[in-house]
């Protein structure tokens, strides 16, 4: 064992595992203080404490993230061509749980498809006091299956019919997830795809064209149809960013504002994140942690945060420059598309520049399932790591 524990640890990039892990380690320490100062601590009942109450989120958080370094040691021993190979397995698991959420029943203590929140967003599978997003496992079978199908069609990519597959191949999923009602995982799920054919090659002739194309067509849908493009709360959303001070949208934007005056009482050095009096920003453990962290730890602490991202997000594409294969090289880009698109979109929902999509923060965000496809991710990046890399200056 010993051994093996060496030879590991000699092969793998603990700079990058280590750079999650500490994201993971603020993550739940931010989670404590939420627990401590928004969500009131632990469940009492006449002095003796009864539940976990606030600090539910903190546990969920700490094991999911235990559980995702195992799996993706785990994951990273395995070669990433034979996960690759593997597609009828991952395809099934993944995207069989998505379908279940159509069904939208309760079996008990069982819920297939149901909105957690005030959306129609019906991605989640609950047991007891348990949820799962298959959507976000389900991202990670698609980086994998669309790896395959750019390394299956090589040069071919520009060639009308090959491009329209690809084409048809990302649009199952992101239609998929639209009519679920999480929009914000669909456009992760489009950037994603779009990521990985721009470094396949795509010709910037289609890219200009489809980026014309489609602000066209969106522009037009919404002048003459914005209740046939956007649900009403959806469209809500949108046309709050351009009224935050409007007593019309007060309880749209009610978060944002909210989440702002907590970025602004940070100013350089934060409040700390356990000083007794903290903002109160709704739902600050999940989508709006980072407005949190701002107060917390200040502009200092959100440089070094947006640092470790950026740093997780580079070591994530220099691992798949450094691939002797494409293959390596487009799941290494579907990965950090995905935490770099995932950033970006949070932060412009915590800046109120970006509608609330309900898109998390890597690595930051309260929630089992998020936590847990993000270590799933990072095992995929040690394994292209690990298995077949060169070095940045070989040709």
């Amino acid at each position: 064992m010993g051994k093996l524990i060496k030879e590991y640890s000699r092969a793998t990039d603990w700079v990058y595992l280590a750079l999650c892990v500490g994201c993971s380690v603020l993550s739940v320490l931010t989670l404590i203080s939420i627990g401590t100062y928004n969500l009131g601590g632990f469940d009492t009942d006449m002095g003796s404490i009864t539940g976990l109450g606030g600090y539910r989120g903190a546990l969920v958080q700490a094991i999911a993230s235990l559980l995702g370094v195992v799996c993706a040691i785990l994951l990273s021993c395995i070669d990433y061509r034979a996960m690759v190979d593997a597609w009828p397995f991952h395809v099934a698991g993944a995207w069989g749980l998505v379908a279940l959420t159509f069904l939208k029943v309760n079996l008990g203590p069982v819920s297939l498809g149901y909105a957690p929140g005030s959306t129609d967003n019906y991605s989640w599978i609950r047991v007891g006091s348990l949820s799962l997003q298959p959507t976000e496992l389900a991202k990670i079978s698609f980086i994998l299956t669309f790896a395959m199908h750019l390394d299956m069609v090589k040069n071919e990519i520009n060639e009308p019919k090959t491009l329209a597959k690809l084409l048809a191949h990302m649009a199952v999923p992101v239609l998929l997830v639209h009519i679920q009602g999480d929009d914000g995982t669909a456009i992760v799920f489009a950037c994603i795809g779009c990521m990985m054919m721009f470094v396949a090659g795509l010709s910037w002739r289609y890219i200009a064209g489809a980026v014309c194309a489609g602000i066209t067509a969106l522009a037009v849908a919404v002048g003459f149809f914005p209740d046939k493009v956007f649900k009403n709360y959806q469209y809500q959303r949108i046309m709050a960013l351009f009224h935050m001070d409007d007593p019309a949208y007060a309880d749209i934007t009610l978060q944002q504002n909210k989440g702002l005056i907590s970025i602004g009482a940070g100013r350089i050095f934060g409040r700390g994140l356990f000083n007794e009096y903290h903002n109160y920003v709704p739902k600050a453990e999940n989508d709006f942690i980072f407005s949190y962290i701002a107060e917390s730890i200040g502009f200092v602490g959100c440089v070094l945060v947006l640092g470790a991202l950026f740093a997780i997000a580079i070591k994530t594409l220099t691992t798949g420059l450094r691939s002797q294969d494409k293959l390596g090289t487009y799941i290494c880009t579907g990965v950090f598309a995905a935490m770099a698109w995932q950033v970006i979109i949070n932060l412009g929902m915590n800046l109120a520049v970006l509608p609330v999509i309900g898109v998390t923060l890597p690595f930051f965000s309260g929630g089992g399932t998020s936590a847990l496809m993000m270590y799933l991710c990072v095992g995929l990046v040690l394994s292209v790591y690990m298995h077949n890399k060169k070095s940045l200056f070989d040709h």
